[in-house]
């Protein structure tokens, strides 16, 4: 038997410290979340993305009273890139939370299913997408790429 140890890492920022391209990606998600659709959580998430031409695509959680039929934020700004500019790379993606029952204190990291899209978009356009994650406070997380979140993720070299 062998241990083998994985070691991730990430940067920890507040939103002044970041370039006015990523403020402005905030800026776009914190509009979406006042069209989240969450009646029966009350945790709204929203995303923007930025494309390398500097187009920018953006989502909303979506909720369904039958949960599985949900659409996470992230999916929703990723498919709609996917369907609209297919063959521009993602460069960027912010993600962002809010619940006005309880305040989110820390950045919320991309449910497993979000985790596992980011990674195949990266797949399939052979680059990192650079991801920033924050809740109500002024901590950012960022990730030089999805692979941070899921280091082993499944992909379709084993298929």
């Amino acid at each position: 038997m062998k241990t083998v140890e994985i070691i991730q890492k990430y940067k920890v920022y507040t939103l002044s410290e970041l370039s006015e391209e990523i403020k402005k990606l905030f800026a776009v998600a914190e509009t979406m979340l006042s069209v989240a659709y969450a009646p029966y959580s009350n945790f709204q998430v929203a995303a923007a993305l930025s494309l390398e031409d500097g187009t920018i695509h953006k989502g909303c959680n979506q909720e369904n009273a039958s949960y599985p039929l949900c659409m996470c934020a992230e999916r929703v700004a990723l498919y709609s890139a996917g369907a609209i500019d297919p063959r521009k790379k993602i460069e960027k993606l912010v993600i962002i939370a809010k619940n006005p029952e309880k305040a989110i204190q820390s950045p919320v990291s991309p449910c497993g299913a979000c985790r596992q899209v980011i990674s195949e978009f990266e797949d399939k356009q052979s680059a990192p997408i650079e991801i920033y994650l924050k809740g109500e406070t002024e901590e950012i997380y960022h990730l030089e790429s999805a692979k941070v979140l899921l280091p082993l993720s499944f992909t379709g070299d084993v298929l």
